[in-house]
């Protein structure tokens, strides 16, 4: 396949971890999966990736089942939160096929072992697939109850030394209030970790953001649905909001 000439642009960054959720998958349709959605994503995922950035992914699975949701209605939290993990799983297959349809070459690694269907979480071998070219996807978030995949993504990206979080979501930054219910909300260009985590912004929990700010890891928040996204925020374009130390 011939290289376009956005695929040869040089990137700002060597290794990223792109956080998605798995709302961002079902489109306009909840509780499913939306195959035109995943098409569009892996196509703008292989895009970056074939820039020569080494990508590694992580999806929630809150189109299918959220473990808070089943707390909620008395579900005991440890088994609802595995149910949530075991989702992450179905959303990253659903991924993982769609970027190798459109010609990548992809691992999915499970941090609930199930080898039927991916490979156990070996951070060495990650880093190995990522040096390869291959986009690697972590699935069961951390494989452990209490922590959302907000706190995965941030530890695998600390792991494997990635450059930047690109955290996508359906608005384009972090605002002051949410910027769908109130016209008067402030977007943020950029912003400290402290000062996210202080004034209570919905960025990723507090868990996640600690460990960023930490590891000094930046985050850069931007909206998934406007088309080429993906790719001018990882060529370091002064999109969305920066979160940094």
């Amino acid at each position: 396949m011939a290289a376009s000439k956005s695929s040869k642009k040089k990137s700002a960054y060597k290794r990223i971890l792109l956080k998605l959720s798995g709302e961002a998958l079902a489109g306009d349709n909840m509780h499913r999966i939306d195959e035109k959605v995943v098409h569009s994503i892996a196509q703008a995922v292989y895009e970056v990736s074939r820039t020569g950035v080494q990508v590694a992914l992580v999806i929630g699975g809150g189109n299918i089942y959220r473990g808070a949701d089943g707390e909620r209605m008395g579900m005991d939290r440890v088994t609802s939160d595995y149910m949530g993990m075991l989702a992450t799983v179905i959303n990253a297959l659903a991924l993982q096929n769609g970027l190798e349809k459109v010609g990548a070459i992809t691992r999915v690694q499970s941090s609930i072992e199930m080898s039927k269907v991916a490979e156990p979480y070996i951070r060495r071998k990650a880093l190995r697939h990522l040096e390869k070219g291959r986009i690697v996807i972590f699935a069961a978030g951390t494989g452990n109850p209490y922590f959302t995949t907000d706190t995965a993504a941030a530890l695998r990206a600390i792991e494997i030394g990635a450059d930047a979080i690109f955290k996508a979501t359906n608005v384009d930054g972090i605002y002051t209030a949410d910027p769908k219910k109130d016209p008067k909300a402030k977007k943020f260009k950029e912003i400290t970790f402290i000062d996210a985590i202080n004034k209570r912004l919905k960025v990723m929990d507090t868990t996640a953001l600690t460990l960023c700010m930490e590891n000094k890891l930046p985050i850069v928040v931007f909206d998934l649905h406007k088309s080429g996204n993906i790719r001018r925020a990882v060529a370091g374009e002064a999109i969305g909001t920066l979160v940094k130390n």
